[in-house]
């Protein structure tokens, strides 16, 4: 349960303010509901007053600031067109660092480019240093396009599994005619499609309206974006305190890969142990749990390109021979179904809680709920996060013991 936090705690029963009873009369039941209405209100004014925080945890490239940008799109008018133009190096740069790895691996793989042109254009990529061009020239722009083309790129493009490769490598070097333009001002799906190492701690604060349901009015969230790179997690302690909801994403689609940190380690295993580490934290012990199944459709794209998750999850086919279960009618729902599972099993495992005299053998009696969640689909994202914050703040009230 998402447990109110220590200044909205009740300190007297309330079960005798619950619904009236049948057997109470008619003017004892309309007593007992003007005084339950003003008890309503009145909780409803002091958790409004106190900002629900939402922490945002997961690996490196799961999508968490993605859904930080999302937040900002839905709740605080999204961006200015100075705000937008301030995202051009950084998408010029997704471009340049994807169209470089891409050449660079041509070889490590041992494939060749379709013609001479494109060996050229791979040539001067490379003599490029890191940084991408200022402005979007002729000549480089030609380059780009050229090995874009190029059949083996593409191919390798294919094996992109098998390197570190932006997920919006794609869908920049598709939409590289449009963003190279010379009055190119970035659109929103561009700048949820960009990617920047998150480093630090950021914050954003906005307010929903509360359903009528729930007593109407308004609610302030914060929510926290922090970094998923190992050399990053451990700051995340420094904002434990005071979060009631943890949203925690898994990227279902990164099956087949590799970490950038550590090519030997799997990013779903890896994703799966910080999981297990998050759920049995003590920091974070009564805050909701809520995962975001995320990417599932890059995930389709690559099993419908014949990639399939049993190849690294061998398990994965003793799992398919259960009865058959709702809603599972080709390889990608039951792949779906497996990565949610590997979740729920986590989170009924028993595991030790210390404490100063003694270590405990514990099974967590929370709840974890889960989402399957495409981070840069503004509708999507709009729809699960009002079922959250309905359930945030329907739990908040139960806590009250006047639910």
């Amino acid at each position: 349960m998402f447990k109110p936090q220590s200044s909205q705690l009740i300190t007297r029963p309330l079960r005798w303010l619950r619904q009236p009873s049948a057997k109470q009369s008619t003017a004892q039941k309309e007593e007992l509901q003007v005084v339950r209405n003003h008890m309503i209100k009145d909780m409803q004014k002091r958790f409004s007053d106190s900002p629900v925080k939402i922490l945002l945890l997961g690996t490196a490239e799961s999508g968490k600031t993605t859904i930080f940008k999302q937040m900002r799109i839905l709740h605080i008018n999204g961006f200015t067109d100075d705000e937008r133009r301030d995202r051009i190096p950084e998408i010029y740069q997704n471009i340049h660092d994807s169209i470089h790895q891409l050449v660079l691996q041509m070889g490590l793989l041992g494939l060749d480019f379709g013609s001479c042109t494109s060996e050229r254009s791979a040539d001067y990529i490379l003599s490029l240093p890191g940084g991408a061009p200022e402005y979007m020239n002729e000549e480089y722009c030609d380059h780009v396009m050229t090995l874009w083309n190029d059949v083996g790129i593409r191919a390798c493009y294919d094996r992109s599994n098998e390197f570190p490769l932006l997920d919006s490598a794609k869908y920049f070097l598709d939409n590289f005619v449009r963003i190279s333009d010379c009055e190119y001002i970035p659109s929103t799906e561009d700048i949820l499609h960009s990617r920047k190492i998150t480093t630090g701690i950021s914050q954003i604060t906005f307010r929903v309206p509360v359903p009528k349901s729930l007593g109407g009015g308004e609610q302030e969230f914060r929510m926290y974006d922090v970094g998923g790179q190992r050399d990053q997690r451990n700051k995340w302690i420094q904002v434990f305190e005071g979060i009631q909801a943890v949203l925690f994403l898994v990227s279902c689609s990164e099956f087949d890969q590799n970490l950038r940190e550590d090519p030997n380690q799997n990013r779903l295993e890896e994703a799966l142990k910080l999981f297990r580490r998050v759920w049995q934290n003590r920091f974070l012990a009564s805050a909701g749990l809520i995962v975001f199944i995320n990417k599932y459709d890059i995930m389709e794209r690559k099993i419908r390109a014949g990639k399939h998750i049993v190849d690294y999850f061998p398990e994965y086919e003793e799992f398919c021979k259960r009865p058959q279960q709702d809603n599972c009618f080709d390889e990608c729902d039951w792949t779906k179904m497996f990565i949610k599972q590997k979740l729920v099993d986590i989170t009924q495992e028993p595991f030790k809680r210390h404490s100063r005299n003694n270590s405990d053998l514990i099974t967590s009696e929370r709840e974890c709920y889960y989402h399957f969640t495409v981070a840069t689909d503004t509708r999507c994202i709009r729809e699960v996060f009002s079922d959250v914050q309905k359930m945030i703040l329907s739990e908040n009230m139960a806590g009250s013991g006047l639910f």
